[in-house]
């Protein structure tokens, strides 16, 4: 078994295209095939080098790990070979309107309640017709004949699949500066790499259907590959993503300090019955099932990204964050916040809080319980048992309890109403620093 993942290096990864990356990795994975990374970039004007190096750095980051590289810019000799095949064969053929004339006929077919597809006009022409236009500056481009078949195929995802050839134009695979279009350059590819199964979204449907006509030019049988096609993504409220792709782009991602774990594990079940849950690699690769891939629209909820963030932050090791925390941080400090941050990029907020300098809100009338407070505070050595000695003395002094006791403690010590437990909270500050605080109080 052999998959791939086959980006065009002419933008950044996002969700969509990540979504079809991990559903490759995890079955390939699964079934012990092979992952290919295949950099689809024939596109010449519109890819870039930054591009591509952006997708290697982001598949990455998620943990997908590729077995073999290819790069469609470096076969480029072995396309032609292919096309000049198909010429001799007489199912590529060229055609000379302009995008006017093609735009003309199809509003006529539209108008006559015909179905706008291409009409093969060109087929008509002859020898001496196509030397005429090319002696008068005319360069062909180049369609595909399809056959009059139904192509069908039993799809991983969507089930018992059909497209009627005979409703869809032949496709333009050569274009007139003589580049290949996607359409051919992958199906050469999926054979001569000997790709096995092709899982992409629902929108390349039709597209299976023509490919799979070409490949069977190519000497391929109809059940050479197997397909699996993804259903839509959509944003939460129902609306397409692809308006506002780019704020879900994974470098905004993870700028934003989502974990990749978080996304590989979401991304993973979305569109399934399977609720999305934090699970080590091996975990998801052991249960990933194509069979439980909805066939309606799975819908992006940021929500639920986030929800599943936080889990991952709370079940993080110290070891794992290390690099990505303050300098000074140590393993007392992540533990103490690690409950209650939803992003990575919040640590830097309770690392000032912790060290830094805050401003206490007024808590005049608290100045006694707060002086108490601090009179009662334990000397170092602190160990776990600190805590429990101060408060009791503190309730067994002023007799409060609950959010009287906790919350002006809280405020003096933090600034913030909601945070880590106060017993972490205080162990990491130190009492200088507690006892800073209490006084910052008492003065504000």
């Amino acid at each position: 078994m052999k998959l791939r993942f086959a980006p065009s290096p002419t933008g950044s990864l996002h969700v969509g295209n990540a979504r079809l990356a991990v559903a490759n990795y995890l079955f390939a994975r699964k079934h012990k095939g092979t992952f290919l990374l295949r950099m689809d970039d024939t596109d010449t004007q519109r890819g870039r080098k930054e591009y591509e190096e952006g997708i290697r750095r982001d598949l990455k980051w998620l943990g997908l790990e590729w077995d073999e590289n290819e790069w469609q810019s470096k076969r480029l000799e072995r396309y032609a070979e292919v096309v000049e095949e198909l010429k001799a064969s007489g199912r590529l053929y060229p055609c000379f309107e302009s995008e006017l004339e093609l735009k003309i006929k199809r509003e006529q077919r539209l108008r006559a309640g015909k179905p706008p597809i291409y009409d093969r006009a060109m087929l008509k022409m002859t020898q001496e017709q196509k030397e005429r236009a090319e002696a008068n500056g005319k360069v062909p481009y180049w369609r595909f004949k399809l056959t009059d078949n139904i192509r069908h195929w039993h799809d991983l995802v969507m089930g018992d699949t059909s497209v009627k050839l005979t409703a869809v134009s032949d496709p333009v695979l050569i274009r007139a500066d003589g580049s290949i279009l996607y359409t051919l350059a992958s199906v050469i590819d999926d054979l001569d790499m000997g790709v096995t199964h092709i899982v992409r979204g629902e929108d390349h449907i039709t597209n299976t259907g023509v490919q799979l006509d070409i490949a069977e030019a190519l000497g391929a049988k109809p059940d050479h590959f197997t397909f699996a096609h993804l259903p839509l993504l959509l944003g939460s409220a129902g609306e397409k993503l692809s308006k506002r792709i780019g704020a879900l782009a994974l470098s905004t991602l993870r700028h934003d300090g989502i974990e990749p774990q978080a996304i590989v594990a979401y991304l993973a079940r979305l569109g399934t019955s399977d609720d999305p849950e934090v699970a080590p690699m091996d975990v998801l690769i052991r249960d990933y099932d194509l069979g439980h891939v909805s066939k309606s629209a799975a819908r992006f909820d940021m929500s639920q990204l986030l929800a599943l963030n936080r889990r991952t932050l709370h079940s993080l090791p110290f070891d794992e964050v290390r690099d990505r925390l303050p300098q000074g941080a140590d393993e007392a400090f992540w533990l103490a916040i690690r409950g209650n941050i939803d992003l990575i990029s919040e640590v830097s907020h309770w690392w000032d809080v912790f060290h830094g300098s805050i401003v206490p809100p007024s808590l005049t009338e608290e100045h006694e319980f707060l002086s108490k407070a601090k009179d009662l505070l334990p000397p170092e050595p602190w160990d776990e048992t600190f805590w429990k000695t101060w408060i009791g003395s503190l309730k067994a002094e002023t007799g409060r309890k609950g959010k009287t006791l906790f919350m002006p403690l809280r405020l003096a010590l933090t600034g913030e109403d909601a945070g880590p437990e106060l017993a972490h909270i205080m162990q990491v500050m130190g009492r200088a620093k507690v006892i800073q605080r209490l006084e910052d109080a008492l003065n504000s």
